[in-house]
């Protein structure tokens, strides 16, 4: 491939961008905007042309590797999953930063805001580019400390910055677990090869791992009572890290409060780069996933359960944002619902997971850019102030309603006629009606649709609240200039067409990720050391089944046409802190205090205030007991001490005879 050997530049350029910028941006045009810019475009070019090159040969895959340490390797490694994460990372990230020339151009910490979301950036491309456990690991560490510094951009307000510590923290707890999972995951590889690393072999490079994937499987470890597979353990533990970064329940409570930080630092977070971590590290590992039994499973548990818990929240948001936010949490749970079916449609699960997670990047970064034009022409984000916002931002308001019917995925099934999500989101649902008509369980499947009219409602809700009718307050306003509209229409088209031109193609295109490039990967084989047992997937769903997506959108649709549009229900007693459902809702399932009480400050603060109380009893326990021996070593050998020559005489003769013994002695030894 011709381009292979400029693949190192993908993440280098931006982080030399951010280098440049840190230090010289306020010396340059549009404070330093135009090196991001520059160097992402040049990383977005080189994606492209090796994606390209993988679509005609999807056997010949990138890889590099530069054997440093035995237990740290620096590699690459481009197949088609991780092109396609390159190409749409590269691509989203280039339109947020021309964005943002616009929209910071009043602010003056530009420079340390385009240097540190290019550092961000770089930090993405590099995690997707590991060839190995442990350096995605560190990238993914890199990840969570651009988010820290984004999310606390502005620092200066309490609430930045406190968001910013929840986030770090939050996220921190899922990171754990994955380190746990590496180190578990090293010393049984290190047990297999009986403590002999063969000479150019690392252990934590996928292929490796890969190889020895059923003899993981086969040990076992005993847990309250139960015999449950080293392997199980490993995958749970990665998902816990998944599970931190992506927002998944329980550890999605700092995303709704990062939004905090600029709404392009939101964009980037939602759409680019940190939150599809999690789901990308769950398909990049999906082998080992769908050999280990039950892990699948939870996966699909746990996003389903996301999808519809976080659009609970969403229809009762009234921040702008916030309901963006609450939207990205579902649809990562849809995300993770589809690699967890898996456990039914084998490998095929990675392309349709992949594929929303990509459609959904092209949406959502649209969604948070219009919110942002908005934020930025009237100077406020409530939704309550706003409302006929369509007649002074006439190319906002077309793209937010193109990102709206892609979000809420509306279509033609059967045909090729529909918005991005539809093709998108759609295949996510009937593989969960595969299952519970495969495996009998019917919750996956009821929480994805009842998570569809929902987030119908609450996309439409925001349209209506926002755009239609007459304006609630005097704020002004006026339509973003150029370098936000022109980004705004790109995502807009490709909102609408995106999904109807590629999704076959795509779909076979990253499902040849383990079906030719990694050797010995025989995927119904690993999925029976996992015990699940997959089925055909003829695409021969009943026309109901088919349609049923679309029905509950256009459901959801229509209830906020007739709530929010022609105000036709007096929601006044709904919407009341009388009402115990609204009550709770709002307040978000109370899980901000359940989180600040019961983690932040029973195990965080007082568990450190008692470890350190026992750092500071053990290390003043050290120095006592120093001191006393010196003291007592002192009187010992004061008593030594006479004053008398001939005694110091007789010690000095016997000093020196037993020198002399014990050299001859070590002479004849040797």
């Amino acid at each position: 491939m011709a381009y292979e050997n400029l693949a190192f530049l993908i993440p280098l350029l931006p982080a030399l961008a951010f280098v440049i910028t840190f230090f010289v941006g306020k010396k340059t045009p549009y404070g330093g905007g135009l090196i991001p810019i520059f160097a992402i475009a040049a990383s977005f070019l080189i994606s492209l042309l090796i994606t390209i090159g993988l679509l005609q040969n999807p056997d010949q895959v990138i890889s590099q590797s530069y054997h440093w340490f035995a237990i740290f390797n620096l590699g690459i490694l481009i197949d088609p999953l991780a092109a396609v994460m390159l190409t749409m990372v590269t691509f989203v990230s280039l339109l947020i930063h021309i964005y943002s020339v616009g929209y910071m151009s009043h602010d003056p910490a530009k420079p340390r805001y385009f240097a540190e979301t290019s550092l961000f950036t770089a930090s993405m491309l590099s995690l997707i580019l590991s060839d190995n456990i442990l350096q995605l690991f560190i990238s993914w560490e890199l990840v969570g400390l651009c988010s820290y510094l984004l999310i606390g951009f502005w620092y200066q307000k309490p609430s930045a910055a406190s968001a910013a510590k929840k986030a770090f923290l939050t996220t921190r707890i899922g990171d754990v677990m994955f380190l746990a999972g590496i180190i578990v995951l090293f010393a049984d590889l290190f047990k297999l090869v009986n403590g002999i690393i063969p000479e150019g072999v690392y252990l934590l490079r996928f292929d490796e791992i890969f190889s020895f994937i059923p003899e993981i499987a086969a040990m076992n470890a005993t847990i309250l009572g139960f015999e449950v597979s080293h392997l199980t353990i490993i995958t749970l533990l990665f998902f816990g890290g998944a599970v931190g970064k992506s927002g998944q329940f329980p550890l999605h409570v700092w995303l709704p409060d990062a939004m905090e930080g600029p709404t392009t630092v939101s964009a980037l977070i939602h759409a680019a780069t940190m939150v599809t971590a999690g789901v990308y590290l769950v398909a990049r590992t999906f082998p080992m996933f769908i050999a280990a039994p039950q892990s699948l499973l939870i996966v699909a548990y746990v996003g389903a359960f996301t999808a519809l818990f976080a659009a609970t929240m969403g229809i009762v948001m009234n921040d702008l944002k916030r309901v963006l936010a609450y939207s990205t949490i579902s649809q990562l749970g849809y995300m993770m619902l589809g690699l967890g079916m898996g456990a039914v449609i084998g490998a095929e699960a990675v392309g349709v997971s992949i594929f929303h997670l990509v459609s959904h990047a092209f949406f959502k970064a649209l969604l948070f850019l219009c919110a942002g034009s908005v934020i930025h022409a009237v100077g406020t984000h409530d939704m309550r102030e706003l409302g006929g916002v369509a007649k002074v931002m006439p190319i906002t308001a077309a793209t937010m309603v193109a990102a709206s019917l892609a979000l809420a995925g509306f279509g033609i099934p059967g045909t090729s006629i529909g918005s991005t999500g539809f093709f998108s989101k759609d295949p996510i649902i009937e593989n969960a009606y595969l299952f519970g008509e495969h495996a009998g369980n019917w919750f996956p499947y009821i929480f994805a649709i009842v998570a569809a009219l929902l987030t119908s409602l609450y996309i439409f809700r925001l349209l209506f609240m926002t755009f239609a009718g007459k304006p609630r307050t005097n704020y002004g306003g006026h339509e973003s200039p150029a370098s936000m509209t022109v980004p705004l229409s790109i995502l807009g088209i490709l909102a609408l067409v995106f999904g109807a031109i590629v999704v076959e193609p795509f779909n076979k295109f990253v499902n040849s990720t383990f079906v030719n490039n990694f050797v010995n990967m025989d995927i119904p084989a690993l999925a029976e050391v996992g015990n699940y047992e997959l089925v055909h997937h003829a695409g021969q769903e009943p026309l109901l089944i088919l349609w049923m997506p679309v029905i509950v959108a256009v459901i959801g649709l229509l209830i906020a046409f007739v709530i929010y549009y022609q105000k036709a229900i007096d929601m006044s007693r709904f919407v009341s802190k009388d009402n115990s459902v609204y009550k709770l809702l709002y307040n978000r399932y109370y899980q901000n205090e359940i989180f600040t009480q019961l983690f932040a400050v029973k195990f965080v603060y007082e568990g450190l205030a008692m470890a350190g109380y026992h750092i500071d009893r053990f290390i003043d326990g050290i120095v006592n007991v120093i001191s006393y021996l010196i003291i007592e070593a002192g009187d010992s050998f004061r008593k030594v001490q006479t004053g008398v020559i001939q005694h110091y005489s007789v010690a000095v003769i016997t000093g020196v005879s037993l020198l002399v013994i014990l050299i001859k002695l070590v002479m004849e030894v040797f």
